[in-house]
């Protein structure tokens, strides 16, 4: 046992061991991500550096970190292994469908069979479970009876106030209509309904579709490292994970930094 021991280590200290570990790691442990836009504003930061959980949600398939190559190049699939599905309400890492190079991050609005639809700006969500269940979870929220269903307008906001509007984007000007208007749909099987924090700067699912579960590459797991647009690092921000980001002495500081950079701020990204 000594021994076997003793050439693991000596193997793990190796250039070939190091980089078996650390591929090991990224594809299946943990993988470093930088947020490059705004759309998860108040709640990830541009310039917040994390590390993604990558087995939050079963095993994502493995690529080549910057080439993002499969590691398996004769197959299409984006999942090695099922696991776990996004819940209402989580941070997710994922490929979105119109592009599986890219890696965007968003919050998951809606799971399967879950109804939804946009009303001036508003989210209105009819969960699956049905009307019962709606009126016994979502006591003292604003809930809208339509088609003999009832809708929660707006449910993820209490519990997590990083999400927000913005003021200056408003009907009849130059702005994307699904910000403001949007049709009801039923999220299909194994599919998952995204929108961003930042919600009139946001390109989610509003605009290309609703995200299938092969696409799901993981969660935030906590900020490595954080620095603003005047490279000044943002320390209060290092080591917190997402549920840390949304105390209200973090989200006042997030919401004063928008409003300092952000004024004449109209683009969807």
């Amino acid at each position: 046992m000594k021994e076997i021991l003793h050439k693991t280590y000596k193997f793990s200290n190796s250039w070939t061991g190091t980089i078996i570990i650390v591929l090991f790691v990224i594809f299946f442990i943990a993988q470093a991500f930088k947020i490059p836009s705004g759309s998860m504003k108040d709640s990830l930061l541009i310039g917040d550096h994390l590390f993604a959980k990558k087995f939050a949600y079963g095993i994502p398939m493995p690529h080549l970190p910057f080439l993002e190559v499969s590691v398996m190049p004769w197959s299409d699939r984006l999942r090695l292994m099922d696991g776990d599905t996004p819940k209402r309400g989580d941070i997710v890492i994922f490929r979105p469908p119109h592009n599986t190079k890219q890696h965007f991050v968003k919050r998951c609005v809606a799971i399967p069979d879950d109804e939804l639809f946009v009303l001036h700006k508003d989210l209105y969500i009819h969960f699956s479970e049905g009307n019962e269940w709606i009126e016994k979870h979502f006591a003292g929220y604003d809930i809208l009876p339509y088609a003999g269903k009832l809708w929660v307008r707006n449910p993820y906001m209490k519990e997590h106030p990083g999400i927000h509007h913005d003021d200056k984007i408003v009907e009849g000007g130059e702005s994307h209509e699904p910000i403001f208007n949007f049709a009801p749909i039923k999220v299909e099987k194994e599919y998952y309904f995204m929108m961003g924090d930042n919600r009139d700067h946001s390109s989610d699912s509003r605009f290309w579709g609703q995200v299938p579960y092969e696409n799901i590459e993981g969660t935030p797991w906590f900020v490595y490292f954080s620095i603003d647009e005047n490279w000044e690092i943002r320390w209060d921000r290092i080591g917190k994970t997402p549920t840390d980001l949304e105390s209200p002495v973090l989200l006042d500081k997030a919401v004063a930094e928008r409003i300092k950079h952000d004024k004449d701020d109209y683009g969807i990204y």
